[in-house]
């Protein structure tokens, strides 16, 4: 079995989501990011706006609209920390 990411979306008001996951993707202020499992720890502001995608394992995709906040990657998983964190509906595939 792959190894995967714990991941928790945290909004000021509310945790939005919570679980493991294949990826992480985020915008960040130095540009777009994705974590993998054994990603080195860093910490990075996201974009504002912004958006953070979750790959699942599967590959079904969870996308959320985030205003102001943080990317921690740590041994642990993966934080996200933002002012606003708004889903998005998904995309059609082809």
């Amino acid at each position: 079995m792959a190894k995967l990411l714990q991941v928790e979306l945290v909004a000021v008001e509310e945790k939005v989501w919570s679980g493991q996951a294949e990826m992480v993707i985020a915008r960040t202020t130095e540009g777009e990011l994705g974590v993998l499992p054994s990603h080195a720890p860093l910490l990075g502001q996201l974009a504002n706006p912004g958006g953070v995608r979750i790959i699942l394992p599967g590959g079904e995709e969870r996308a959320y609209d985030v205003h102001g906040g943080f990317l921690s990657v740590t041994t642990e998983g993966v934080t996200v920390l933002a002012e606003t964190a708004t889903p998005v509906a998904p995309a059609a595939r082809h």
